[in-house]
């Protein structure tokens, strides 16, 4: 496989990323998928999945999952709703995550994907000892499909992220790096981060923001790829120096227009082409 395949994040049927006939319309070899709903995540829907992406010539390499509920309105909103940390709606969002594993084998994909949620940065902290084992839970699960678990950066400090993993302590788990997350939540410099968690990045996003004047009190903006903040070439010039070969996983959310985001994202496959080329030579 190349180094640096590009991707797309994709939906079916939920979540912010484009639709098939834009995947079709970029020719992108790569694709991570939003888990679709829980009517199409049986069986049938997904071999009838797996055909249309051999059909195209795309590989699945992700499926994330994401819950009813879940709002990022702001982060305080994030915090209460968001992954398997709210503990009313954890044991039934872990049943989910289950059904969405088995569906990514049934993909023939061996990553399963989520935001975990808002972490306590003290191992100490009322409720990380139940995050803990819900994560430890789910990884023993992805490891009887033969699967990994990857947590998206974001909500968290690169160094509470390391805490985290070594807490749990399961060989599967591993990071899905998004850049921008560091930034829109305030959580530190992206480019530093990715060094910090360098030996546990096996899947990254390509995406961009511009800091808030509050960094971890409100929202930074995304803005289109190269506008923002990460500065993309510095980025690609790190993976390279950890070592990453896997896809660059373009996202991008503005699911409210969908023409704008198919051009931002076509305008994001081209910087990314030429920084590739520019650094791997």
């Amino acid at each position: 496989m190349q180094t640096w395949p590009i991707g797309v994040f994709a939906s079916v049927d939920a979540g912010l990323g484009v639709r098939w006939d834009v995947i079709s319309e970029l020719k992108v070899p790569t694709i991570q998928l939003h888990a679709p709903h829980a009517g199409n995540r049986n069986e049938t829907a997904a071999a009838q999945f797996r055909e249309q992406l051999s059909e195209s010539d795309v590989r699945c390499t992700a499926v994330f999952g994401g819950f009813e509920g879940e709002s990022y309105a702001d982060i305080p909103t994030v915090s209460q709703t968001v992954g398997l940390v709210p503990a009313a709606t954890r044991q039934s969002r872990l049943e989910e995550m289950f059904e969405i594993a088995t569906f990514a084998k049934r993909l023939g994909c061996d990553t399963v994907a989520l935001h975990l949620g808002f972490v306590p940065h003290d191992p100490s902290a009322e409720g990380y000892s139940e995050i803990v084992s819900v994560t430890r839970k789910l990884c023993e699960a992805c490891d009887e499909n033969e699967q990994y678990l990857h947590l998206e950066t974001g909500q968290e400090t690169a160094e509470g992220l390391l805490e985290f993993i070594k807490q749990v302590a399961r060989e599967n788990l591993k990071i899905n790096f998004d850049p921008a997350n560091m930034i829109l939540y305030g959580a530190g410099d992206p480019i530093e981060g990715l060094r910090t968690v360098a030996n546990f990045v096996r899947s990254v996003h390509c995406k961009d923001a511009t800091w808030s004047d509050k960094p971890g009190e409100t929202w930074g903006a995304e803005v289109p790829l190269g506008q923002g903040d990460v500065n993309m070439r510095t980025y690609l010039q790190t993976l390279k120096e950890i070592g990453y070969t896997g896809p660059l996983t373009i996202e991008r959310e503005i699911p409210q227009d969908p023409q704008r985001q198919k051009q931002e994202i076509s305008g994001a496959i081209g910087l990314l082409t030429t920084l590739r080329t520019e650094i791997l030579g």
